[in-house]
């Protein structure tokens, strides 16, 4: 599967189809973002049970604000509506590779024990 334009439009019915949602926070004026864009396409490739959504900041500011985007890129992981990381910065490919075996290996169970009851909407990345 390849990448996936993320909009307002469809920000929340992606996140909402649960799994693991990488996103890429870029704009076309960014270096940084240009050069990190094949490697991202790269592992996108390997990966077609994983959604990597690549979010416009210029195209998307009213989302690019919502989650305090002050760098680009910035790399979130997202597993069954639960942030589970956040970073600006280019990743190598192979950094990159890692974060994703370990977001795979994540036992999701844990963590919802660890973070605790919480609100129906609290519990998801709106």
């Amino acid at each position: 599967m390849a990448t996936v334009e993320i909009t307002n439009d469809n920000f929340q019915a992606t996140i909402d189809q649960g799994g693991i949602v990488l996103l890429d926070w870029w704009a076309p004026w960014c270096g940084p973002c240009r050069a990190f864009g094949p490697v991202y396409e790269r592992v996108a490739a390997k990966h077609p049970n994983i959604t990597f959504g690549k979010v416009n900041t210029e195209q998307e500011p009213g989302l690019a604000m919502q989650f305090q985007i002050n760098s680009i890129p910035t790399l979130m992981v997202i597993r069954d509506k639960t942030l589970l990381f956040s970073q600006a910065g280019m990743l190598p490919e192979r950094a990159l590779e890692d974060l994703v075996r370990q977001a795979e290996a994540i036992d999701m169970g844990e963590v919802q024990k660890k973070l605790g009851p919480q609100p129906k909407a609290a519990a998801a990345v709106h």
